[in-house]
């Protein structure tokens, strides 16, 4: 199963007046990514970073002054995203943003049956939370210190080992490949335990004093004690 694990950053927090204007992704395929990743930043067309943007994602207007629109990165983007289900944290916040950007283009909205929300994974398997990336990180002994600011491609990455992780982690993905399988098979033949009949009887950890005291016990039961069936 192909999944793109991704994210992006905005000039703001509106998607009908704001501008996508950095997008990351990397690949997963059955839960192992596959080393392709996409990494962009877009021009914002005249839109100019709100400050608390600014200050959460560092990325300026001046930057951005020549870097392409989201037009002329969309077919690379699509290379990557086409047929595979798309993980976000937050997923709403980031579809939202892409599907304004895809109808300035004329383009229909991405089908929503493909999106994954880790954010809503984590709410349910940790309903006291917190969800954020950062807390999540910690929970599950992701190092996340170089992250001093949000950064499409770092956050995917750093979201893309969080979801291994509540996916079961590493492990859980192990003999999903072909090339594994023999080995696999073979490994589970080696751990299967086989039960029968055992060809000699144990000798007895209780003593004769021990089995007299057993007798002895029962007798004063009384005739109708269950003891008296397993004698």
């Amino acid at each position: 199963m192909r999944e793109i694990i991704f994210d992006t950053e905005t000039t703001g927090l509106d998607n009908q007046s704001d501008r996508v204007i950095e997008i990351g992704g990397l690949e997963l395929e059955n839960k192992f990514p596959t080393g392709r990743t996409f990494h962009v930043y877009i021009n914002a067309q005249g839109r100019k970073v709100h400050p608390e943007a600014l200050a959460v994602h560092g990325i300026t207007d001046v930057f951005l002054n020549d870097k392409p629109p989201f037009g002329e990165i969309i077919g690379e983007m699509a290379e990557l995203f086409d047929g595979a289900l798309l993980v976000a944290h937050n997923a709403n916040f980031d579809i939202g943003f892409l599907n304004a950007e895809y109808a300035r283009l004329g383009l229909p909205p991405i089908d929503p049956g493909r999106v994954v929300d880790t954010l809503a994974l984590a709410r349910r398997r940790h309903p006291m939370g917190p969800n954020s990336l950062d807390a999540l990180c910690k929970r599950y002994g992701i190092d996340n210190s170089h992250r001093t600011r949000h950064g499409a491609l770092l956050d995917a990455e750093l979201l893309a080992e969080v979801y291994i992780e509540m996916n079961g982690g590493r492990q859980a993905a192990l003999g999903l490949g072909s090339d594994d399988s023999d080995n696999t098979s073979a490994s589970r033949k080696k751990i299967v335990a086989k039960t029968g009949s055992r060809p000699e009887m144990l000798a007895s950890l209780i003593s004769d004093d021990e089995r007299l005291a057993h007798a002895k016990l029962i007798e004063g039961l009384g005739e109708k004690a269950l003891w008296k069936n397993y004698q």
